[in-house]
């Protein structure tokens, strides 16, 4: 059994650099919506939020929550960003130690 995340992440650099582009790409895009929420502009849709922490941007989401102090009273972030995180954990944990 394999726990060295960042040792994979490193012989994988597709995937790091993947996970780099959608979590910067996630903080941004809550950034944009705080923003559009205090001017009273179009809001950007909850599912892009979700959607984009399920492909790989949850660490993202998870700063973009806190640090812009966004979406951290509903539910459906403050629990289903930690459990789509986790639930990534999971599935990387899973392909390290299949050999893939």
């Amino acid at each position: 059994m394999h726990i060295a995340f960042w040792d994979y992440l490193m012989q994988h650099r597709i995937l790091l650099i993947y996970l780099a582009v959608v979590n910067i790409l996630t903080i941004i895009v809550f950034g944009v919506d705080k923003m559009n929420a205090k001017s009273n502009r179009q809001r950007v849709r909850i599912v892009t939020l979700l959607g984009l922490a399920f492909i790989g941007g949850s660490v993202g989401a998870l700063i973009g929550m806190y640090g812009f102090h966004h979406k951290t009273k509903k539910a459906y972030f403050t629990v289903g960003v930690p459990l789509i995180l986790l639930m990534q954990v999971v599935v990387l944990f899973y392909v390290m130690n299949m050999g893939m």
